[in-house]
């Protein structure tokens, strides 16, 4: 995290989206601030956004949209699905990911592949809000370690559902080598059911568009469907977006009426965030987002895998 004081005199937490642009927030005080194996880790309160978990710098959830994020992607490709009941999350520290999914009835085991165990302690402390005691529900198997590993060693039963919770593809980061056509490979042939469906986060569609285009058209080239969809997250300060594949079911097809079907019949617990007529919108891109993803054709793969334009 970069901190300045600036007049007023307050911390300031300044994040780079470009080269040339950045967002800043200013922090009322500094909860945690260490460093493990894997990245740098920070809590922070910000006077705009509440609690903050912030790794190597960047946002990663705010404790006043948290629940945007995490709502927009479980529920969208875990609705798509008819009776989901295995699902795998890799990343996701927080555990909010775990408390969306617990709430659909038909879900038994979740198994959660986390890299950076110290990311899980310090949620577990400082982010109940987020986690709610998910960590210690029966349904949760909870994994420690890299997730391509995981995902190119598994011979298990295979799940309906997978999440892809990942920090953002930066070079060198934790995340870099999880958006290629060689690891979405894996998912499909190892982990997922021929069924199944698998959602990751996708980068942001103001400052890094084609990184989230590389990302969406790689889903595409393994599955045989693939869409894009979005939110806008005030912590991140952009429309931020989601890319949803599989064989066999696409989200974007769901009218709104047959999402609300979905969450009367499946789901229990509060939605604050996502319902049938939120489902629609989000899967609406502008003209001008259509026109600028339709223009770029490249495939991440393992030599040249997306990343962002810092």
């Amino acid at each position: 995290m970069e901190y300045s004081y600036l007049e007023p005199r307050w911390l300031w937490h300044f994040e780079w989206q470009t080269p040339r642009e950045f967002s800043a927030d200013a922090v009322e005080r500094v909860v945690y601030s260490g460093k493990s194996k894997y990245q740098i880790i920070e809590i922070v309160e910000t006077f705009e956004h509440g609690r903050a978990l912030i790794l190597d710098g960047r946002i990663q959830s705010a404790e006043k949209d948290e629940w945007i994020y995490h709502e927009a992607l479980v529920h969208p490709p875990t609705l798509a699905h008819p009776w989901p009941e295995r699902a795998l999350i890799i990343g996701g520290g927080e555990g909010a990911n775990l408390r969306e999914l617990l709430k659909h009835k038909s879900i038994k085991e979740i198994v959660m592949v986390d890299l950076d165990e110290e990311v899980i302690n310090i949620a577990k402390k400082y982010l109940w809000k987020w986690h709610q005691g998910a960590f210690d529900n029966s349904k949760v198997k909870l994994v420690i370690g890299d997730g391509r590993k995981y995902v190119s060693e598994y011979r298990g039963e295979k799940f309906d559902v997978v999440i892809l919770d990942l920090t953002d593809p930066v070079v060198g980061g934790p995340s870099y080598y999880l958006y290629t056509y060689e690891f979405y490979s894996l998912i499909k042939d190892n982990v997922l059911k021929n069924d199944g469906i698998v959602v990751t986060q996708a980068t942001s569609l103001v400052y890094s568009i084609e990184a989230h285009a590389m990302i969406r058209n790689t889903l595409a080239k393994v599955f045989k469907k693939a869409s894009s969809y979005k939110v806008f997250i005030p912590a991140f300060h952009s429309i931020w977006s989601f890319a949803v594949a599989s064989d066999v079911w696409d989200p974007k097809e769901l009218s709104k009426e047959e999402v609300e079907r979905r969450i009367s019949e499946r789901i229990s617990g509060e939605l604050r965030f996502y319902d049938g007529e939120t489902h629609v919108e989000m899967f609406l891109l502008p003209k001008h987002i259509r026109e600028k993803l339709s223009k770029i054709r490249d495939i991440a793969y393992d030599k040249k895998p997306p990343s962002l334009p810092i």
